[in-house]
């Protein structure tokens, strides 16, 4: 398996909705989760870059879905965050909207990281998202991130909890620790993101529907 270099990832655009998107080919791990996961600090963390992502103090300033290209035809997705957002109900339905199109109808998304604060795992949206990517067979990386905020005891009791919690999943979810301060669990998360740009696009064929029916 080939190791991509994540340090020269570039900024690619920023859209509203999917039908503002490149082509719908190559592959795409879109990362996901609430307003304050820290998703925007991940992502410079795994990239080695200070400001690829505009990190903001107040949560919920990811309103357009932006990509990130890795190498040719290999892309980052940072999802509109979900949850918490002070922000007028119209704006996050608009949100909410542009999110779920691109989780259902985008044929290049190959994988997507959830990202959950370590103390508050699991919140009813969370579990939607990835109930919804089992059900797409799109296999799902759970990070719990600020780890450094706990004791290395209680990160390890809240990391067997939440893998525990997930097999009722019962699909190809993966559960890891991160931390962009202490830069924990980076490696693991670019060996995951590797596995998943590695796999061959392959186009669907008339031998590939006729396995799905």
């Amino acid at each position: 398996m080939s190791e991509l270099n994540y340090h020269v990832t570039r900024f690619v655009l920023s859209a509203p909705d999917i039908r503002h998107l490149p082509s719908d080919t190559g592959i795409e791990v879109a990362f996901a989760g609430r307003s304050n996961a820290g998703k925007s600090s991940a992502l410079n963390t795994l990239t080695n870059q200070k400001s690829l992502a505009r990190t903001s103090k107040s949560p919920g300033r990811t309103q357009l879905i932006n990509l990130f290209e890795v190498s040719e035809g290999k892309r980052l997705v940072d999802l509109p965050g979900y949850g918490y957002a002070e922000v007028p109900e119209a704006m996050k339905l608009k949100w909410q909207r542009a999110l779920g199109e691109y989780l259902q109808k985008r044929q290049a998304l190959k994988g997507l990281v959830v990202l959950m604060d370590i103390r508050h795992p699991l919140k009813d949206l969370d579990q939607q998202m990835i109930q919804w990517s089992v059900e797409s067979g799109i296999p799902v990386l759970l990070l719990l991130t600020k780890a450094d905020k706990l004791a290395s005891g209680a990160r390890k009791t809240q990391l067997n909890r939440v893998r525990e919690a997930s097999m009722a999943f019962m699909g190809d979810v993966q559960v890891e620790v991160f931390s962009s301060l202490k830069k924990l669990g980076v490696d693991k998360v670019r060996h995951k993101l590797d596995s998943w740009f590695n796999k061959p696009d392959v186009a669907s064929t008339d031998e590939d529907s006729d396995v799905a029916e």
